[in-house]
């Protein structure tokens, strides 16, 4: 195959990159080496500015649509209300959190791509190594049994590779290989990203002490579209509205939980909290530690790394999704421009600078969100809660709290 830019991975950063190139009329692959999409909701916050980087892609409608707007977000003790922000108060043109499973999500943006570029996003691709020549880069790899192998956009590559074979090549075989020549890669392979790995780049990685447990459950709580965090002695709970009458449960933990199911988490929440949680309706259970990576750079020649294979931040916030898509969405014309033969070196390290700057911020409003729901003895629980609920009554400051919590 000969390509304008290959993708690696097709998640949701992947595909809307995808997406934004093939409507510029650039030739697309993106390679994942998922034969199907996870159906676990994973991520569920979109915050404004990704909802707006999103609008170039078409699904921006959809989405919010189909979600859950969160117009507001409630602070309390048991059930003693600390604080409130409205998020409607922040300046944009979406001014709440949206809610929406992952997996609906990358659905959306699956459909989207399929309607522009039928053969652009291709299964059971597994990338094992890259070489970057210095005018193109060079992909290999392996492929499942019927694994499609066309690309697809809207004109011939530019640069050495020549025109297109066009036509479908389905790979046969149980391990079928496969060549990409493109003349840019874009690495959105998650946050342990092999091709990070192939390239060798150096990454600052830290192990924090932080972790949680979190599921979703039947809506029993009758706060609607609120947005709630429960500041216990225990640890912080957050609960959070999602589709279909569901809600995000999760909970801090002193270690990781990894071997516990739903009646545990029911019984955590319902201790903390007062909440009575239906185990039996459990639809998605995950425990996790949190981890954050960010590379020294995330070009490294012809080859750019996006996402969360360009930055790890904590879940806490929700901040993950929305960083991938404004990577994509100033990544995007720079790469449509290189593609047609301008020159974009020096504003891959521009885009380079902006984007490990975003990360660090993002990352520094997790670490903040993170320290407010550790452990605190009852005593140091009131106090800080106290000093928190009379701060939060000053509307500069709670409007400055959901420009923060809204990725703005």
């Amino acid at each position: 195959m000969k390509v304008d830019v290959a993708i690696i991975g097709g998640g949701p950063v992947g595909l809307a990159l995808a997406i934004l190139l093939v409507q510029e009329g650039v030739r697309v692959t993106v390679l994942e080496r998922r034969a199907e999409r996870s159906s676990h909701s994973r991520a569920i916050g979109i915050h404004p500015p990704g909802l707006v980087a999103l609008e170039g892609t078409g699904v921006s409608g959809q989405l919010t649509a189909e979600g859950v707007q969160i117009r507001q977000g409630a602070a309390r003790t048991r059930n003693r209300s600390l604080a409130s922000i409205r998020f409607s108060r922040t300046p944009t043109p979406y001014p709440y959190v949206l809610a929406l499973p992952q997996e609906r999500t990358e659905t959306i943006l699956e459909e989207r791509l399929r309607s522009l570029a039928p053969n652009a996003l291709q299964r059971g691709r597994t990338v094992t190594a890259l070489v970057d020549t210095g005018s193109s880069v060079l992909l290999a790899g392996s492929g499942a049994a019927g694994a499609r192998g066309t690309s697809s956009g809207g004109r011939s590559p530019a640069g050495p590779g020549g025109p297109d074979d066009g036509g479908a090549d389905d790979v046969a075989g149980e391990d079928a290989g496969f060549a990409v020549h493109a003349a840019f890669a874009v690495a959105a392979d998650g946050a342990r990203s092999p091709v990070r790995s192939m390239l060798g780049a150096p990454v600052t990685e830290r192990t924090l002490r932080d972790h949680y447990l979190m599921g979703d459950f039947p809506d029993t709580t009758g706060d609607g579209p609120t947005g709630v965090l429960y500041l216990e002695p225990e640890g912080i709970v957050e609960s959070f509205p999602l589709p279909g009458g569901t809600r995000r449960w999760v909970a801090h933990t002193r270690s990781l939980r990894a071997d516990a199911d739903a009646k545990v988490l029911a019984s955590m929440v319902q201790e903390r909290t007062g909440q009575q949680l239906s185990a039996a309706g459990n639809s998605m259970l995950s425990a996790f530690s949190v981890r954050t990576a960010l590379p020294r750079q995330l070009v490294h020649g012809r080859t750019i790394l996006a996402g969360d294979a360009a930055h790890e931040v904590s879940p806490i916030g929700g901040q993950g999704l929305t960083l991938g898509w404004l990577d994509a969405a100033a990544l995007a014309p720079l790469l449509t421009a290189g593609v047609r033969g301008e020159s974009i070196e020096a504003q891959l390290v521009q885009w380079d600078r902006r984007r490990r700057r975003a990360a660090r911020i993002a990352s520094a409003q997790a670490r903040l969100n993170m320290a407010l729901g550790r452990p605190l003895p009852p005593r140091l629980m009131r106090v800080r809660n106290t000093a928190l609920s009379a701060l939060f009554r000053t509307q500069p400051v709670g409007d400055l709290v959901a420009r923060r919590f809204t990725m703005q």
